[in-house]
């Protein structure tokens, strides 16, 4: 009797500290089931914001649609400011490149519930130079799909 009282404490630590470990596991969702990176596409815009922060470093810009109308979009990158670091991509660096009113060409994947909300793979400058590529970073890899030159339809 007195052994099975022990044991109880013990399994309920170690019941509850598997649980503890799974949990984070499972709360990150991936970019391919909140975005559909199976059809990239690739916009002009003109950066507005840009923050370095984690889980993911995010933009915010405008883009002109084939309608000639202002759409406001943001956009997480596929990475994480550790991936960047280790890129050479310091929050300064991104900063810098990224600033308000710079115009840049992304190539990014659509949120899946809709609005102007994407996930952005890679960026050019003017030039048409990769200057970040966040498909790669950390081993994201080349990932196929399309790459059209305008927005799916809405």
């Amino acid at each position: 009797m007195l052994n099975s009282l022990r044991r109880k404490p013990a399994l309920f630590a170690a019941a509850l500290g598997s649980v503890a470990l799974v949990a984070p596991v499972s709360a990150h969702h991936g970019s391919g089931i909140s975005y559909d990176m199976e059809h990239l596409w690739k916009t002009k815009a003109t950066v507005v914001e840009f923050k370095y922060a984690n889980p993911h470093p995010w933009l915010v810009f405008d883009r002109t649609n084939d309608k000639g109308e202002t759409e406001h979009w943001t956009a997480e990158l596929v990475t994480n400011p550790t991936f960047l670091l280790r890129a050479g991509w310091t929050k300064t660096r991104s900063e810098q490149a990224l600033n308000p009113g710079t115009v840049v060409e992304l190539t990014l994947g659509t949120s899946k519930v809709g609005a102007f909300n994407g996930c952005i793979r890679d960026i050019r400058n003017e030039k048409g130079e990769l200057i970040l590529d966040t498909g790669r970073v950390g081993g994201g890899g080349d990932r196929g799909g399309e790459t059209g030159a305008e927005a799916p339809p809405r």
